[in-house]
């Protein structure tokens, strides 16, 4: 359950990424207090699969790559999903990723 628990919590950061920006999933784990945990995001991303209230698309990697593609429908749904919102990518990786990098830490009071 505990797992479950963190999920939503990851879902409920995700929901707050604007459109036409992106997170990573260290920078998720990192607002709950969970730094190590990247990879548990990843998981939860993962996990969302088909659920329309949660914009998966706007969670890459560090780097700013779309690294969880292929859990989306589709060759390029992630891509289109972001390019559709402004975003530009290319060869997989986000354009200008660190302006449009969004920090939950930064923009969310840590009290929600």
């Amino acid at each position: 359950m505990e797992e479950e628990n963190f999920f939503e919590k990851v879902y409920a950061v995700a929901r707050k990424i604007p459109l036409g920006r992106v997170t990573s999933y260290g920078a998720i784990a990192r607002y709950l207090g969970a730094a190590r945990s990247a990879r548990m995001v990843g998981w939860a991303m993962n996990a969302c699969n088909g659920r329309e209230d949660v914009p998966a698309h706007r969670v890459v990697n560090r780097k700013g790559v779309l690294t969880g593609k292929h859990h989306f429908e589709g060759t390029n749904l992630m891509q289109q999903l972001l390019e559709n919102e402004g975003v530009e990518v290319e060869d997989n990786q986000i354009i200008d990723f660190d302006i449009l990098f969004w920090d939950p830490s930064d923009e969310l009071d840590t009290t929600e």
